[in-house]
């Protein structure tokens, strides 16, 4: 995740704080430059890191170069009136750092932070059947491991089914609207699986939950990029899958407490689990009707009629975001896509290599994480012991996450730092794969933790596809593509352990291992692919002169990341 995770080539322009001729930030003709006022020096494309972020003097201009410094491309890129946010666009805005790192921390406070906790009750939903299993959870419903891995896969394919038109309605009507009515129908499904009772009612609630949970990730991806800029969503999203490790974590400590129930009013723990915790994520998505604003200047409402954020706020807000990526206004908030549209979106074959990627990069690691508390129970460890001793892999993931997607800033690639989790994994699937009978139970823990605490790196590549798609109608459905395509390879994964190959799995390890070298080579192909298109790119774009630049420009039917002058990340 670098501080530029796009690259656009531009004409050459000449502004303030800049130097003549140079080629970075905004782009305009050659001929005829509109008298702006000062803008703030380009910040530096160079690489950096969480440690060392650019230093900028609080009181300077903060507002960056960007094409509506042009009357050219001021036409061609001003927000149409019918985008929600357009009444404070405002081309001739300035703002100081001290102003714009103000407004972050706020938009941080109110609009992450709940983000965040919207996320955490959607995992505490979906992980809690692993702090079941150590309640004899497949015994009292008579279910084999083989109808635990068919209920794992039938929650991933609706999951995925659901992704793309969840996406589409959440267009529609608004993530503001479709994200609390998504928390509000899958907690009582949650809440639901209290009264199971044998395979069928197993199976069924996998299935709703699994299609009503589906969309939420992009959804709210989708969401929170109204608010930051693309250098800063990056990093927001590892902080945002911080709370899914967070809540696996509170949810093994929450389970230890609420399995303990067992036999109150004859009832198993695992029931109250579900019921309670159920019930916290129906009232996070009842608070989330009243959390999530529709966009930065609609923070006004009945309950709130002052809003979050004062006039001036909200001209920063627009206008930073727009100069970070003008096609943000491309599309309001109410505004759904077209067949057409979704269509041209799929045939999109840039985008090919990181759904690809989507789904195998995780594949390995999942089947020893998701039969981890299972497998130690079937160990000899107790119910308290196996969710507590689950713990330690949450939290090494948690810490690998985070120092991963800041490698991915520091070095200023995603190649890298993604493919480094085959190479995480690799011996550790060959260290499981020598396992015997005999070997120390503890020993077995080990290295099982260290698999399942894998260093996560899907934040990376959500990121990845959605800079590479470029367009928020573009980025809707590819976000959506590449989750189905993540949420495939948990299928695969679903179904690798098999009852006929237990408990040590050999044959399923052997096939993990295979994976692990096939997306080793797989992420080589994806570098040389995009390098590649970007070379060719670069070749013919400075074969061009100025004037056939911007003529290219102004006349060009290429559309986001097919136009001459856009270059992937890789």
């Amino acid at each position: 995740m670098s501080t530029v995770l796009t690259k656009t080539v531009y004409p050459k322009v000449v502004s303030e704080g800049s130097d003549s001729g140079s080629d970075k930030g905004t782009f305009s003709p050659t001929e005829s430059i509109l008298e702006v006022p000062t803008l703030g020096a380009p910040v530096a494309t160079a690489s950096s890191s969480f440690w060392r972020r650019p230093k900028h003097e609080l009181d300077s201009i903060a507002t960056q170069p960007s094409v509506f410094d042009d009357p050219v491309t001021l036409e061609i890129y001003r927000p149409p009136a019918i985008w929600e946010n357009s009444h404070r666009f405002d081309p001739a805005a300035r703002w100081t750092w001290r102003e714009e790192y103000r407004i972050v921390r706020k938009i941080d406070l109110l609009i992450m932070i709940w983000a965040c906790l919207m996320f955490f009750s959607l995992d505490l939903d979906r992980s809690n059947i692993s702090q079941a299993n150590t309640d004899n959870f497949l015994g009292d419903l008579g279910l084999t491991t083989n109808d635990f891995n068919l209920g794992n896969t039938l929650f991933k394919l609706c999951f995925l089914i659901a992704e793309l038109p969840s996406q589409l309605i959440s267009k529609r009507v608004g993530p503001d609207v479709w994200i609390p009515s998504q928390m509000v129908l899958w907690s009582f499904v949650s809440l639901a699986q209290f009264w199971l009772s044998g395979r069928g009612s197993f199976l069924a609630t996998r299935c709703l939950l699994g299609f009503m949970q589906g969309g939420f990730i992009p959804d709210v991806i989708l969401y929170l990029s109204y608010f930051y800029t693309k250098t800063e969503l990056p990093v927001r999203l590892a902080w945002f899958w911080v709370s899914n490790y967070m809540a696996e974590i509170v949810g093994a400590f929450i389970a230890t407490g609420l399995l303990r129930l067992r036999g109150v009013n004859g009832k198993a723990g695992w029931r109250y689990l579900f019921l309670i915790e159920g019930g916290l994520t129906l009232a996070i998505g009842l608070a989330s009707f009243f959390m999530m604003p529709p966009s930065p200047t609609q923070t006004k409402a009945w309950f709130r009629p002052k809003g979050w954020f004062t006039e001036r706020e909200e001209i920063i807000m627009v206008n930073r975001v727009l100069r970070d990526d003008p096609t943000k206004s491309g599309m309001h908030n109410r505004e759904g896509l077209t067949i057409k549209k979704i269509w041209a979106i799929l045939k999109d074959w840039r985008m090919w290599p990181i759904y690809a990627l989507g789904i195998v990069f995780m594949v390995p690691m999942q089947p020893p994480q998701t039969y981890l508390t299972l497998s130690l129970r079937n160990l000899g460890y107790t119910t308290t012991q196996a969710n507590l001793l689950s713990i330690p892999s949450k939290a090494i993931g948690m810490i690998g996450l985070i120092v991963f997607c800041y490698l991915s800033e520091i070095i200023n690639s995603r190649v890298v730092a993604t493919v480094l989790l085959q190479f995480w994994t690799l011996p550790l699937l060959v260290a499981l794969y020598t396992f015997t009978a005999q070997t120390s139970p503890w020993i077995y823990f080990a290295v099982v933790t260290l698999i399942a605490g894998f260093p996560y790196v899907h934040p990376i590549q959500v990121a990845w596809a959605s800079t590479n798609s470029y367009g928020v109608g573009t980025r809707t459905v590819s976000a959506s593509i590449y989750n189905m395509f993540v949420q495939a390879g948990g299928i695969i994964a679903s179904n690798i352990y098999r009852d006929d190959d237990k408990p040590l799995y050999k044959r399923g390890n052997r096939v993990l291992i295979a994976i692990t070298v096939m997306n080793m080579f797989l992420y080589l192909f994806t570098y040389l692919f995009y390098r590649g298109i970007n070379k060719r790119r670069d070749r013919i774009w400075n074969s061009w002169s100025a004037k056939e630049q911007q003529e290219y420009l102004d006349t060009t039917k290429d559309e986001g990341n097919a136009k001459m002058n856009f270059r992937f990340v890789y």
